[in-house]
């Protein structure tokens, strides 16, 4: 076996790196889309349940450019297993699955959602800068609007999460 391989699908390039990136984001947002409604149903808290059908809507369209650019980009789409998403996607099972009651379930849901949304905004971060490097500006503004959509989400969870886990702490 050729270490190299082992390390790399022989990405040689910023381009390659980008279309790999974007084509691993895609495999990211379906996790989440097949994940999110459960979530949804685990959840508790009203506004949480909101923000959580709000960002599933989100994450739709986010699939919607991300098969844009794939389209634009390569033509046809190479499968490809985003291996971190589905890691965090099963700590996320596992944490709201080992909740005991509604309120440290609705703190899971928020802990795990905006591990998830870190991650994303990171990889975002990333492929938005690559897309601009490569001249690929249009590109660049669909993954942008996705970025801000993952930052608003962080902000949303965050801003549920204090008054969540005073809720939780009493429900011990």
């Amino acid at each position: 076996m050729d270490v190299r391989r082992f390390f790399s699908a022989h990405i040689d390039n910023l381009r390659k790196l980008y279309l790999d990136q974007v084509e691993h984001l895609l495999s990211a947002e379906e996790q989440i889309m097949e994940a999110l409604p459960k979530m949804i149903e685990a959840a508790s808290g009203s506004e949480l349940k909101s923000v959580l059908q709000n960002h599933l809507q989100e994450t739709r369209e986010q699939v919607s450019r991300l098969e844009q650019i794939v389209q634009q980009s390569v033509g046809k789409l190479e499968p490809k297993r985003s291996k971190p998403m589905a890691a965090l996607v099963d700590e996320a099972s596992e944490l709201v699955g080992d909740a005991k009651n509604d309120p440290v379930r609705d703190v899971a849901i928020i802990t795990a959602c905006q591990r998830i949304e870190h991650y994303e905004i990171a990889v975002y971060s990333a492929v938005c800068n690559y897309a601009e490097i490569i001249g690929e500006t249009e590109q660049s503004r669909l993954l942008e609007k996705t970025l801000e959509q993952e930052k608003n989400a962080s902000e949303a969870l965050s801003g549920l999460a204090e008054s969540a886990n005073t809720r939780a702490d009493r429900a011990a």
